[in-house]
């Protein structure tokens, strides 16, 4: 494991445990804050060529004009969050990225849906360490209202999570999941 010369970032996208005694564990809270500044202007935008760009200035990559971010959205970084074209992000959502957001093409999220990629330890002397597990939502996902989707978890391509499920495992291709947990309801046949 390295020390802690390496970028806090860099080390959260490798799958590293931060401790709060982390040299660098300053900069999560005063990047969270940075985050904020911009997030108040995107969520008191109501021009989606206006939202789009704040976002792509959040997560530090483009944001395809074919996407749709109904607002207000919560981030606590963003940098680590990846949104591919035709994507539709409904209102009241929130994304953890620390650990790292991928959401592919095509893919449906309804309202007060949370992305979680990042958690803490269960021994209590160590629960203050932030723990990394990247999450990956695969092409023509739909993840339905007030969804959970925990650390380190993957939405297969085309599979649909329901309403007010909390997934902790992954989810297969063509698959719909309900639930807590998150547990296999059937199969989607094309």
């Amino acid at each position: 494991m390295k020390k802690d010369t390496e970028d806090v970032f860099e080390q959260l996208m490798n799958g590293q445990t931060i401790s709060p005694a982390n040299s660098q564990a300053y900069r999560l809270l005063e990047e969270s804050f940075s985050t904020k500044k911009l997030l108040i202007r995107l969520n008191s935008s109501a021009d989606p060529s206006e939202i789009r760009s704040l976002l792509s200035e959040i997560t530090n990559s483009e944001i395809d004009q074919t996407t749709t971010v109904f607002t207000p959205i919560h981030i606590n970084y963003g940098k680590n969050t990846r949104i591919g074209k035709n994507v539709f992000i409904n209102f009241d959502c929130t994304f953890l990225d620390l650990g790292g957001i991928t959401i592919e093409d095509n893919v449906l999220i309804a309202p007060r849906v949370n992305i979680i990629s990042e958690g803490h330890p269960i021994s209590s002397q160590n629960r203050k360490s932030l723990v990394p597990g990247a999450v990956h939502i695969k092409k023509n996902a739909w993840i339905g209202t007030a969804a959970t989707i925990l650390s380190g978890v993957t939405v297969g391509e085309n599979s649909i999570v329901a309403a007010g499920a909390v997934v902790a495992k992954d989810v297969p291709d063509n698959t719909i999941v309900g639930g807590i947990p998150a547990k296999i309801i059937k199969a989607i046949a094309e």
